[in-house]
């Protein structure tokens, strides 16, 4: 996809980026509000999301493809989208559990997030997870290959959206 296809799949990105912030939001300070408040496609697929104790990464592919307004397609054609552009490890199979290092790197692609220089050589997982380490949008106590769960992907989703956000402006 070149640049021009993908402006134009961008069309209401940030109304897209304001709306995942929201729900972000609202899970945050108040899970049973989005629970009741929202269309029961979108509520429940968060709150399936959410209650995941550890994602893969077909599950994770479709969740970061979507918030970034890259595409909305099912979690199987999400993931292979991701891995034919190298946007996920070398060795990522679909069903495997998502770990925090190529999360990041799914995450540094679909967002288009420049790097530093480690990040801008190597492109790859470890640097990746370095680069969103040191912007603060991965915080606490955390390794490379910890599993992710939907509440920690959702977490760093948010704060990526938020930090674009504060750089655009």
């Amino acid at each position: 996809m070149n640049k021009e296809q993908r402006t134009m799949c961008k069309g209401s990105s940030k109304k897209k980026r304001v709306f995942f912030l929201l729900l972000f939001s609202l899970f945050t300070f108040n899970f049973s509000f989005a629970q009741t408040s929202h269309p029961a496609g979108a509520a429940d697929r968060l709150e399936a999301l959410f209650n995941t104790p550890k994602l893969n990464y077909e599950q994770a592919a479709a969740f970061v493809l979507e918030a970034a307004d890259i595409t909305a397609i099912s979690q199987a054609e999400a993931f292979r989208y991701a891995t034919e552009r190298n946007w996920l490890p070398k060795n990522a199979e679909a069903r495997d559990t998502a770990r925090l290092d190529g999360i990041s790197l799914l995450i540094m692609k679909a967002f288009e997030i420049k790097g530093g220089a480690f990040y801008s050589v190597f492109q790859n997982a470890h640097y990746a997870y370095r680069e969103l380490e040191y912007r603060n949008v991965i915080e606490g106590q955390s390794w490379p290959g910890m599993a992710v769960s939907g509440e920690q992907l959702i977490f760093i989703i948010g704060r990526t959206l938020s930090n674009t956000e504060v750089s655009e402006q």
